[in-house]
């Protein structure tokens, strides 16, 4: 299987599983406990029926949305997440270099392998950082201001991650940073060795945006102790507030999913929030994002720019989602794989291939521009 074979999701996945090692890929495949919500991220689109207008004359079709200030040319953006250069070498770079192409925006995970710095210096598109809330306040100020002198106008605080989820996957293979694998995990780094060449040939694997603060070199800290000694689970909106203060610009919560929260959100001066369930792999049983749009949207759309993610896979999924009133939909496992299946060239390829179905999509539907498609549009099953 080659990328050119690479036409969905599912074959960027294949692809993917082919390429890198097991306990790589299952860390990127993988959810918390039973993994019911992971499953249920993807399901939810189907209990959803798109009900298009026809004899619209839709020639022209505009892709392009406006979240926090920031301008793209797709309603869809490629979320921060972590360790991308255990994927592919080229990691955030290939990642950012595709978003640039595309005229949309890519986000930069405190867990990052490429520092923000390095990405925002070499292109021009809107750039997001991801954050996590620690016990050790001056460390939250540093990284803002690490973030703030390198020109990124968004900041993003992750809140449904004080603690670890539960992926159980992980604990099978042994994965974790640095490598602790067991027997199994270590056969399938042997049967993809040109992974492993990649790896070792390619500049040592750091976590840039963690380095000048803390120590992540050897057996001092593995992933795993980061979240549950570094990150704070008393964390309240009296934090976030003066973090919002202090930051002075657009400022968004990741990881919100009920109305109260949302509405907390919005009067502590946020711009925005993105209903997420971490991609199933925080709180299994919890709802999807997508789920819980309408009512967030009813509620808050007015005061907030609304974005979701969670199990998107095709055009007509981020559809249903800018209907029900999504200023932008976040791609996660989406890119992974393509990144994981061929580097830039293949998240390259998935977002041509989504932005092909977005486009197919609206013209069937019988709208030219993101802001037509409406709630009226949509029937449950």
């Amino acid at each position: 299987m080659r990328l050119k074979d690479c036409h969905n999701f599912h074959d960027f996945r294949r692809l993917a599983q082919r390429r890198v090692p097991g306990p790589i890929f299952h860390y990127i495949d993988g959810g918390a406990d039973d993994e019911v919500t992971l499953r249920r991220n993807t399901e939810a689109f189907g209990a959803v029926d798109l009900v298009p207008n026809v004899l619209r004359g839709v020639t022209d079709v505009d892709l392009s949305t406006e979240i926090m200030g920031q301008k793209l040319e797709l309603p869809v953006y490629l979320s921060p997440t972590a360790l991308q250069r255990l994927f592919h070498h080229e990691g955030e770079r290939a990642t950012a270099g595709a978003a640039a192409k595309f005229g949309t925006m890519f986000g930069v995970s405190s867990l990052g392998t490429v520092s923000m710095a390095e990405l925002a210096a070499k292109h021009p598109t809107p750039q997001v950082y991801q954050f996590y809330f620690h016990k050790d306040r001056g460390l939250n100020s540093a990284m803002m201001q690490a973030a703030r002198d390198s020109g990124i106008n968004v900041m993003m605080l992750t809140v449904d991650s004080i603690t670890g989820g539960n992926r159980e996957r992980d604990l099978r293979t042994g994965f974790s940073i640095p490598f602790r694998l067991t027997f199994g995990g270590m056969l399938q780094f042997a049967l993809k060795p040109m992974w492993g060449i990649n790896y070792v040939t390619h500049e040592k694997f750091s976590l840039p945006q963690l380095d000048a603060h803390i120590d992540m070199r050897g057996d001092a800290l593995t992933i795993g102790r980061y979240f549950t000694e570094m990150l704070d689970p008393s964390m309240n909106w009296d934090d976030v507030e003066r973090m919002v203060a202090e930051w002075g610009g657009p400022f968004c919560l990741k990881g919100v999913m009920s109305v109260e929260d949302a509405r907390r959100a919005a009067e502590i001066g946020c711009q925005g929030i993105v209903l997420s369930n971490h991609g199933g792999r925080q709180l299994d049983g919890s709802r999807t994002g997508f789920d819980q749009l309408d009512e967030i949207v009813q509620a808050l759309g007015d005061r907030l720019d609304v974005m979701v993610d969670g199990g998107f896979q095709r055009g007509t999924h981020v559809l249903k989602a800018l209907a029900l009133g999504a200023k932008a939909v976040g791609l996660g496992r989406a890119y992974l794989y393509a990144l994981a299946a061929a580097g830039q060239p293949g998240v390259e390829r998935m977002l041509g291939q989504l932005t092909a179905e977005i486009t197919r999509g609206m013209r069937l539907m019988g709208v030219t521009r993101v802001s037509e498609l409406t709630p009226d549009m949509l029937r449950r099953s």
